[in-house]
This record gives C-alpha cells, sequence and structure tokens, in this order.
C-alpha cells in the first residue's frame, strides 16, 4: 500500500496519540478484535501488509503475530466518517484472541445474563504464549 504523510495526518489520533482499530475478517466480516494504533504502527501496516499496534498496558509497539505466528495479512485499511476509527480488512492466520480463539468476541450474554463461550478454542494459549 501506498504511504503518505497527508493520508496519516487525516487520521484523527486522540491525546494519547492512539487511534482504536477493529480488525474484521475479510473473507466472512467477523470482527477478530479491536487494538490501538499511533502513527507509527499504522505506517508499518501500511508499509509491511501486516498488522502493527501500541498496547495501552504494556505501553508498547507491537506487530500482530510476532510472538505466536499468528498474523493478519492487510486487504484495505478504512476510516469512518469522523477520521477517529480504523477498520482494518484482514486474512488471519490462526486465532487473533490471546486467549486462542479465533475472534477476541467469543464471549455472548445469554438470556440469563450470563456471559457464555460461543467459540471454539484453536490452540492453548500456555503453549503460545507461555505460561502467565
Amino acid at each position: 500500500m501506498l504511504i503518505t504523510e497527508q493520508a496519516i495526518a487525516k487520521v484523527k489520533f486522540n491525546e494519547a496519540g492512539l487511534v482504536p482499530a477493529i480488525v474484521q475478517d475479510a473473507d466472512n466480516g467477523r470482527v477478530l478484535m479491536m487494538a490501538w494504533m499511533n502513527a507509527d504502527s499504522l505506517r508499518d501496516t501500511l508499509r509491511t501488509g501486516k498488522t502493527h499496534f501500541y498496547s495501552r498496558s504494556r505501553q508498547k509497539y507491537w506487530m500482530k503475530g510476532e510472538s505466536s505466528g499468528h498474523v493478519q495479512e492487510v486487504v484495505s485499511v478504512q476510516f469512518d466518517c469522523d477520521g477517529d476509527t480504523l477498520l482494518v480488512l484482514a486474512r488471519q492466520t490462526g486465532a487473533a484472541c490471546h486467549e486462542g480463539y479465533r475472534s477476541c468476541f467469543f464471549r455472548e450474554l445469554d438470556a440469563d445474563g450470563n456471559w457464555k463461550v460461543n467459540a471454539e478454542r484453536l490452540v492453548d494459549p500456555e503453549q503460545v504464549y507461555g505460561k502467565k
């Protein structure tokens, strides 16, 4: 993808220099995850064709799949009408979620008000990331 500073400048980063990025499966439309990007991670996402993010909790720049191998190949990057949220269409290798699921959205509120797992775990996170 062509990277221009004019394109990056149109994105409205928040006061911390971050913008939310929703990653959606390019093939079936399922939302895989949401993470934060800063200008550098957006540039690298566009430059490499693989998603890069900024972790607020770890205060760390990271590439999706750098430790797990579960990378996201970018198909397109879009932003909303306000320019303050990104939508990344990607092809996911393996699990998008660090808990081992295809999507980070694997819990659903049932009729009794309980959160139930609604997906199959693809990998054991301890085998991929080690014990926490």
